[in-house]
């Protein structure tokens, strides 16, 4: 049975689900203090408070197995970063595509993939980790030892039927290609989010 559509759930959180968030938010983040030294759990729960979209969006991140944690603090726009901090990539968008168009080609060939990283990530209100941001990641842990996740993929790569992930292996962070089209179930998608 496929999984349910993330665009099927409503946008806004029930009080109780509200405050279930923010504990599980808050415990993590004490949990591993590593990941955002000098920062505090206070100023970021008052901005989180003044904006229920985004903690919508953290529980979209929550719910399907991604561990969201603050990573950094952008002091010029004052915003808290959170990213997929699971040790693996999140469970419950494993098994898709790039994108859309590589979906389709599968599914041409009747062959159904639960979806696809791109839809999937705008769907939920993040952003699918860059190269870069995945690397950042890894700096702070070690994440993906047994799945791998999808990364942004730079458009000239793309217009040629092309896709990257990434993942750690042998104590170093790897990136590969791939066709758009593929899908496996180990192969998840991480995201970030400005608060």
């Amino acid at each position: 049975m496929r999984k349910p559509s993330i665009t099927t759930f409503k946008k806004d959180l029930s009080q109780e689900e509200h405050e279930e968030l923010l504990r599980t938010l808050k415990a993590r983040f004490e949990k591993n203090m590593n990941r955002h030294k000098g920062l505090e759990w206070a100023k970021i729960q008052a901005k989180l408070e003044s904006n229920t979209e985004k903690l919508w969006t953290l529980n979209e991140m929550e719910r399907t197995g991604g561990e969201p944690d603050v990573i950094g603090h952008d002091e010029k726009k004052g915003e808290y970063i959170f990213y997929d901090c699971s040790a693996e990539t999140p469970k419950d968008r494993k098994n898709v595509c790039y994108d859309r168009e590589g979906q389709e080609v599968r599914e041409k060939k009747g062959v159904h993939p639960e979806g696809n990283a791109i839809d999937m990530a705008a769907a939920m209100g993040i952003e699918i980790l860059t190269e870069e941001q995945y690397r950042e990641l890894q700096k702070i842990g070690n994440f993906d030892m047994k799945t791998s996740s999808w990364v942004k993929t730079p458009s000239d790569i793309r217009k040629l039927g092309g896709a990257i992930f990434a993942d750690r292996r042998y104590g170093h962070v790897f990136v590969y290609h791939n066709s758009a089209p593929s899908f496996y179930s180990v192969r998840g998608f991480r995201g970030s989010l400005r608060v």
